[in-house]
């Protein structure tokens, strides 16, 4: 059952071009055990018909709602567009073909309650496919780190962004960067170096992976996590040797997700000229290896977890009841 007895939390789904999963992803927000203050929706240009969509099911939302539908501009700029039109004490949003468990809004905002020096609070989440199959979760390659969160996410380790609550006031005063197409990164770097980041390790948010995600195409990913890197720099206090030293180390890094997607070419580049960054003689010795692995052992490797998973973390509808 959901309540307003708890903080004001504003609610915002950009969405673009998931008719598909955008009824889903809204009547996982009118769960909420939390009731958000208000849930606006704008719908950047989509080529679809899910303004339609929204608009059928907005009319049964158990709070204050509101659709914005207009011509494309980008997420960054829906983001910021929202940003300026909201209120209360917290700003979460979620992506429209993403889905919220019930307590997310809830155990997020508590978490904020207790640690006030915090500008956000982040929590695992189920990586879930095109038909709500679980595929993974998060905290099987992200620990919440004990000791602060600055150099996982200079590392490329970086928490999902449907789990994540801001503190209104403070987001407000960086917010997302127009021209970064890892909009999320940047402003995560920046608040990091100015304020606490509060981890959850609990799983409160289903994120959907596939083709058109972002994330799927790593060298883009490897140059935006850069250039947000070189953008940040002042505001870390990094200056451009420390900086190299720790791109490089990203560079390498990235070498194994670039086998992992089957370009072993590019990885093979990126092994050979980031190699003395590489930290130690394991991680030269791992890449090595994957280097060297045949690429049925990398798509065996993947049915497996997938075939896994689906006995090992159930059925996501389950977890929405």
């Amino acid at each position: 059952m959901s309540d307003n007895a708890g903080p004001k939390v504003f609610v915002t789904v950009p969405s673009y071009g998931h008719a598909r999963y955008v009824e889903e992803c809204l009547r996982s927000i009118f769960r909420q055990s939390l009731r958000p203050s208000k849930l606006l929706v704008i719908d950047d240009g989509s080529p679809d018909d899910s303004p339609a969509v929204i608009e059928r099911v907005l009319a049964g939302c158990p709070f204050e709602s509101e659709l914005i539908v207009r011509e494309n501009r980008g997420l960054a700029a829906t983001l910021e567009q929202a940003l300026s039109l909201s209120g209360g004490e917290y700003f979460a949003y979620l992506g429209s073909d993403d889905i919220w468990l019930p307590h997310m809004l809830r155990e997020q905002t508590e978490l904020l309650e207790a640690r006030p020096d915090a500008a956000l609070a982040y929590a695992h989440v189920y990586v879930i496919d095109e038909n709500d199959n679980i595929v993974d979760r998060t905290d099987n390659w992200f620990p919440i780190p004990s000791n602060g969160i600055l150099d996982d996410l200079l590392g490329g380790r970086i928490f999902s962004s449907p789990g994540v609550v801001y503190r209104r006031d403070i987001l407000a005063r960086y917010g997302w960067n127009t021209g970064s197409k890892l909009e999320d990164y940047e402003l995560y770097l920046k608040l990091a170096a100015d304020h606490e980041l509060a981890g959850n390790p609990r799983v409160l948010a289903a994120w959907r992976r596939h083709g058109a995600n972002t994330s799927d195409d790593v060298e883009a990913m490897l140059g935006e996590w850069i250039a947000a890197q070189d953008r940040a720099a002042a505001a870390l206090g990094l200056g451009r040797d420390e900086l190299d030293r720790i791109q490089g180390r990203l560079r390498f890094d990235t070498a194994a997700e670039f086998v992992r997607q089957g370009e072993r070419r590019k990885a093979a580049e990126l092994a050979i000229e980031n190699w003395r960054h590489a930290g130690s003689a394991r991680a030269l010795l791992a890449t090595a290896a994957r280097l060297a692995a045949p690429p049925s052992l990398f798509r065996w490797n993947r049915q497996r977890k997938k075939t896994a998973a689906a006995g090992k973390y159930g059925d996501l509808k389950d977890l929405l009841a």
